[in-house]
């Protein structure tokens, strides 16, 4: 389980969580507040699990500091580096996740200390819906991650057996 962050920091942290996605401070009041009053702050070590294949996405999750790493094994234990993600990032497959309704695909477990910032699903759903300027922002990092997933793949895909 993630340990959560004392309340005692929620207002350094919320500082922190704008400072690292300066895009939300541009919300509007309202769902600013929606935001931050929804929002927990949680904590993993390096090597700690962030999500496991099939789990259920309850959080939209933006990284603060730290970073994890989101991969797929095989049966017979080959494993392949789909991304990474670090500060000022957001989870590409956690956001399809949550916008499909769908269980997580794969696995992601900190590489070093993490600090995030989770958003609850219901929270992140009726931003979606009531907020522009927050679709725009999920759907600006959601399509930024989902090319360089893309380029993986060609990379993978075509790369020279040699390499």
């Amino acid at each position: 389980m993630t340990p959560h962050v004392p309340p005692m920091a929620s207002q350094e942290l919320l500082s922190r969580l704008l400072a690292t996605f300066p895009e939300l401070s541009e919300l509007d009041e309202t769902h600013r507040m929606d935001l931050l009053g929804s929002t927990q702050f949680n904590r993993l070590r390096g090597g700690d699990i962030a999500y496991r294949q099939g789990q259920r996405c309850n959080n939209y999750v933006m990284c603060i500091e730290g970073q994890t790493r989101v991969f797929k094994t095989s049966e017979s234990g080959r494993e392949i580096l789909l991304y990474q993600v670090g500060p000022g990032e957001t989870c590409v497959l956690t956001t399809s996740c949550l916008m499909a309704g769908s269980p997580f695909p794969a696995e992601s477990t900190a590489e070093t200390d993490v600090l995030h910032a989770a958003l609850p699903a219901s929270s992140f759903h009726r931003l979606m819906s009531a907020s522009p300027r927050f679709r725009t922002f999920v759907l600006d990092h959601y399509g930024d991650l989902l090319s360089s997933l893309i380029m993986l793949v060609d990379e993978v895909a075509f790369a020279s057996l040699d390499l």
